[in-house]
C-alpha cells in the first residue's frame, strides 16, 4: 500500500464530511445540530466543525442555513406562502434568526425579496431563476471584485 496512515485517515475524514454535507442537503428542513451530525459520522462536534470549515470554507451550521435560505428564496419567488410559512417550511424555528440570516446572505429582508422576486424572475425557467438568484456570501463577493 502506497498511502500513509495519515493520508488514509484524511481520505476517511473527507468521505465522512461529504456524508454530513449530503445529509444537510437532503434533510435541511429537519431540526439538525452539529452534535447530531457529528454522531452520525462518529466524530466529535468540535472535530467535525473544524474539519468541515477546512474542507468547505464555512461551519456546518452556516452551510445548513445557506441551504435553507436558498430553498426559502425559491418558495418566496412562488409567492403563495407568507414569510412565516416559508421560515417554518425550510426548517427554521425562529423567524428573527431566519430574517437576519436571509438579509445577510441575500441583501434584503425576506418580505422585500418576496415582493421583488416575482417581477425579477417573471418568464424565467425555474432552473435559470435558481442560478441567477443564488445567494452570494460576503467573502465570495469581495474576492470576485478583487480579481
Amino acid at each position: 500500500m502506497t498511502s500513509t496512515p495519515a493520508a488514509t485517515q484524511h481520505l476517511r475524514d473527507l468521505a465522512r464530511l461529504r456524508r454530513v454535507r449530503d445529509r444537510i442537503d437532503r434533510e435541511y428542513q429537519q431540526p439538525l445540530d452539529v452534535e447530531a451530525l457529528a454522531r452520525g459520522v462518529n466524530m466529535s462536534a468540535g472535530h467535525l466543525s473544524r474539519q468541515f470549515r477546512l474542507a468547505y470554507g464555512e461551519s456546518p451550521y452556516a452551510y445548513l442555513m445557506t441551504r435553507r435560505i436558498e430553498r426559502a428564496m425559491a418558495l418566496l419567488r412562488r409567492g403563495d406562502l407568507s414569510v412565516t410559512e416559508v421560515c417554518f417550511a425550510v426548517g427554521c424555528s425562529s423567524l428573527g434568526t431566519f430574517s437576519t440570516r436571509f438579509t445577510e446572505l441575500v441583501g434584503v429582508p425576506p418580505s422585500v425579496y418576496r415582493r421583488q422576486a416575482a417581477h425579477a424572475t417573471a418568464g424565467m425557467p425555474p432552473c435559470v431563476a435558481k442560478q441567477v438568484t443564488r445567494p452570494i456570501r460576503n467573502r465570495e463577493a469581495r474576492s470576485s471584485t478583487q480579481t
